[in-house]
């Protein structure tokens, strides 16, 4: 599968809002996705999966939509902006770790951005996620590869139509092009550790 050259470039920026940005921007606006999407010249689900961070658009996609939003290019990137200072180490406390939407109609999934770093090669997210009980979503696609270890199961993970089984402990790594979605079967929360690898090209 080929890739455009993307806006991720080695350290600066802080992946996941970009989507989160995008879709403040677009409900201040007062803007439907569908509405935005058709002014950016882009697909409806292309502009879904940018919000849900599950896409990092390529930097004509990005400019058509911020420009369809009326919004400074420099004031949206002001947003993303992150430290490029590294010491040598990173302690990240439980308490700074950042909650962030994925899906809008997602019910019971809370996810936690733990950590996130720009390479020359791509970038990567580190993610918590709690699992409620009872929680709901459709089976969606990434454009990442994914790496998910079970802090505490039992959890049934669906890729495709495969139905995978996972306690604590274990570990699962795939292609996000594949439709997935954890399902929590239990009458607990679980916990997932998700690391995102999103390629640069």
């Amino acid at each position: 599968m080929t890739k455009a050259k993307t806006v991720m470039q080695a350290g600066n920026l802080s992946y996941h809002k970009i989507g989160e940005a995008i879709r403040n921007y677009r409900k201040e606006k007062r803007l439907k996705l569908i509405d935005l999407a058709a002014r950016a010249n882009i697909g409806a689900a292309l502009l879904s999966k940018i919000e849900n961070g599950r896409m990092i658009p390529t930097i004509p996609t990005l400019f058509a939509i911020v420009g369809q939003l009326q919004v400074p290019i420099n004031e949206f990137f002001l947003e993303l902006s992150a430290a490029d200072d590294f010491p040598g180490y990173i302690f990240i406390p439980k308490n700074t770790y950042k909650p962030y939407v994925k899906e809008e109609k997602a019910t019971g999934f809370n996810y936690f951005s733990v950590l996130e770093q720009g390479m020359s090669s791509g970038s990567f997210q580190i993610s918590v996620l709690e699992l409620e009980p009872g929680a709901k979503r459709k089976q969606v696609t990434t454009d990442a590869f994914e790496f998910v270890y079970i802090l505490n199961g039992p959890i049934s993970y669906h890729l495709e139509k495969n139905v995978l089984k996972l306690s604590t402990g274990d570990s699962l790594y795939f292609d996000g092009n594949l439709p997935h979605v954890p399902v929590n079967e239990s009458a607990k929360k679980v916990t997932l550790l998700v690391i995102y690898f999103f390629a640069a090209s």
